[in-house]
């Protein structure tokens, strides 16, 4: 790559230090659909990484590095990100951030992997992601493995539940949270009653609740987000099914408690891989400057793209190259402290210190479960 005009001049005139090559990152999320708010909640947060990086002057091979975040959309679906991930490659990233979803996510690290570009996911949860065993593949959130044992453990030892019914909408994070959720129901002596299923586009779940409801569940557990969870909620009330509601951390949202207005109860909880932003080592500080920067609160993921995009530049700083090739073993090797907490990843790929958070809707918000 050739260097800019602007390093060529800055360098003419003896100003400072010259001006690398502008390194590009990548985020891939929807930013259109449903899950919209979700994904430019997450663009936003690698979107002020970059600033931050840029602002701190990071040299690379003695140059100041100009950092720039070329976003994509990938409308959750899968056939989509695949297209996007083989553009962001051809459009030579040096790295990037995502995918929001893990249906989106799993057919895109292909992509990443042949191409070698580091690629950190900062939301997908499903198991599957980081068993396959890529080398460029990383996540810095838990996994449903630990979001679906800590509901099931919660569900049988504190709420004290005996029947539950599961629904999922068959992608790959609400199948697979739904899963894990229902393998280790049996270790709490919690019955399953009915498993369903439904699309991801689906608005009327009336036939399936009605059936569910003939199984006199204590519960409902949905494995999918918030666009779909507020109307089940509703439709689940006006059949008269008045057990708990579960869900996992598509259902943690603010947009829930936006959409599910008049409908939520105390008997509607969560679980969210991470912490609450009140807990992260740089939670309150994070959402005063995401709240200035971008005029709204975080909705989900913002704090998690801005560690996965501060770990890329870290590593790259590190490694002090961009080059994938070069920089990929100091990304393995990864200590950083980030807005969440420590970023280090295990031999998969994961996030080796993710928590998971309990929360239950109370007096207008989600409020934390001990």
């Amino acid at each position: 790559m050739q260097k800019s005009l602007l390093a060529l001049a800055l360098l003419s005139l003896g100003l400072g230090h010259a001006v690398a090559d502008t390194i590009r990152i990548g985020h891939a999320g929807p930013l259109t659909g449903p899950l919209a708010h979700i994904g430019k909640d997450g663009e936003n947060g690698a979107r002020l990484a970059i600033e931050d990086a840029n602002a701190q002057g990071i040299m690379i091979k003695g140059e100041k590095a100009v950092f720039e975040l070329v976003g994509e959309d990938d409308q959750a679906d899968p056939r989509q990100a695949t297209t996007v991930a083989q553009r962001l490659a051809d459009e030579e990233v040096a790295g990037v951030v995502g995918h929001v979803t893990s249906s989106a996510s799993i057919p895109a690290s292909r992509v990443y992997e042949q191409n070698d570009i580091p690629v950190i996911t900062p939301s997908a949860t499903a198991p599957k992601l980081t068993a396959q065993g890529y080398r460029t593949t990383f996540r810095v959130i838990a996994n449903d493995l630990q979001q679906g044992e800590a509901m099931a453990k919660h569900v049988g030892q504190v709420l004290g539940l005996k029947r539950v019914a599961i629904i999922d909408d068959r992608s790959a994070y609400g199948q697979g949270l739904a899963d894990a959720f229902a393998a280790k129901l049996k270790d709490y002596g919690v019955d399953i009653v009915a498993r369903e299923f439904t699309s991801h586009t689906a608005t009327d779940f009336s036939a399936i609740l009605t059936k569910i409801k003939g199984s006199a569940p204590d519960a409902v557990f949905f494995g999918g987000f918030d666009a779909q969870a507020a109307p089940m909620l509703q439709q689940m009330r006006q059949l008269g099914l008045s057990g708990k509601f579960l869900g996992g951390d598509g259902v943690c949202t603010g947009e829930m408690l936006k959409l599910g207005a008049g409908k939520l109860t105390s008997d509607v909880y969560c679980t969210q891989a991470g912490l609450p932003m009140e807990k992260m080592p740089q939670g309150a500080d994070f959402r005063a400057r995401f709240k200035q920067r971008f005029g709204t609160d975080v909705q989900l993921y913002a704090p998690y793209s801005y560690d996965a995009a501060m770990t890329l530049i870290q590593a790259m700083n590190a490694a002090n190259s961009a080059d994938p090739d070069d920089y990929l073993p100091k990304l393995r090797a990864i200590n950083h402290d980030g807005v969440t907490g420590t970023i280090a990843f295990d031999a998969k790929g994961d996030i080796r210190t993710g928590g998971i958070t309990l929360y239950q809707f109370k007096d207008g918000r989600w409020a934390t479960l001990d």
